[in-house]
């Protein structure tokens, strides 16, 4: 199979959901108001995961609501790995419209837009009630750094939606500065392609933020992990431990653009020094 619309076709089974009608964004408002996990790693191999904000007793709370077997409860981001394995493994086609995620025949994991047996199936919602009833705008959904087994494999995840016709829309890339921000409207279920381009455990730093009715400014920011291709999930849950340092692949990855602000504050404070010398060094010469 070659060729666009091949490539395409090839990708399709992988990667469209409605966003606001059919059965999914159904089932996940039925599930908003569930349980919670109890307290305690847990890996999904398979099923249905939908990472979005909750209110609860009034806190605002970025967690995942994980649906497999019939069994269904809310989980702590901190306690919770996704495992990407052996059948999500696909390999590039000749497409140009895919070149972002490598080259033709690369191997790449990718967790699909649509569902698929025996691969995990995550995406995102802004449905719970406590957020529906208190949340004027649109969430807002920002990826601050990607951790990986290396920088390259970092950079090389991608998070894409696919329209009607099969061209890939890129919502988060490792590849692209740092923070990234995309809008996600209340009452809104979604589910897109999750790319990942080597084995390895990864962690995405995202957050969630929103402004709530009476105008008070909420936010969590938490690591969502992945083990992929056979990665021992408990690296995953190792990746970034303790939330603010990052691993050298983190910091390579994270810090894309980190450092500019730092640079151009040195440079303004430079100019500042130079332009008071050239003052003081003007009027000793008018004293003079």
């Amino acid at each position: 199979m070659s060729g666009r619309g091949g490539a395409r076709r090839l990708l399709a089974p992988l990667l469209v959901l409605a966003l606001l009608a059919g059965a999914a964004p159904t089932a996940a408002r039925s599930a908003a108001a569930e349980r919670d996990a109890p307290a305690g790693r847990h890996v999904a191999r398979d099923g249905h995961v939908d990472v979005g904000p909750r209110l609860v007793d009034g806190r605002w709370a970025l967690q995942a609501h994980v649906d497999h077997d019939g069994r269904s409860a809310w989980h702590a981001l901190d306690e919770l790995v996704l495992e990407v394995g052996t059948a999500a493994r696909t390999t590039l086609p000749a497409d140009p419209a895919y070149r972002f995620l490598g080259r033709p025949g690369d191997r790449v994991w990718v967790l699909p837009q649509t569902q698929r047996p025996g691969v995990v199936w995550p995406g995102w919602n802004t449905q719970d009630p406590g957020v529906t009833a208190r949340v004027r705008r649109p969430v807002t959904w920002t990826l601050h750094g990607v951790r990986g087994p290396d920088a390259a494999a970092a950079r090389g995840f991608a998070l894409f939606l696919n329209d009607g016709f099969g061209t890939p829309e890129v919502v988060f890339a490792g590849a692209r500065p740092f923070p990234q921000r995309s809008t996600v409207a209340v009452d809104t279920h979604v589910h897109g392609n999750w790319a990942f381009p080597r084995p390895g455990a990864y962690a995405l730093d995202v957050e969630m933020s929103a402004v709530l009715r009476d105008g008070t400014r909420v936010a969590d920011r938490r690591l969502l992990r992945f083990a992929v291709g056979g990665a021992d999930p408990d690296a995953a849950f190792a990746v970034g431990g303790d939330h603010e340092g990052a691993d050298d692949a983190g910091r390579a990855a994270a810090g894309t653009d980190a450092g500019v602000p730092i640079l151009l504050g040195a440079l303004l404070v430079l100019a500042v020094v130079v332009v008071a010398t050239g003052l003081r060094l003007r009027r000793v010469r008018g004293q003079a």
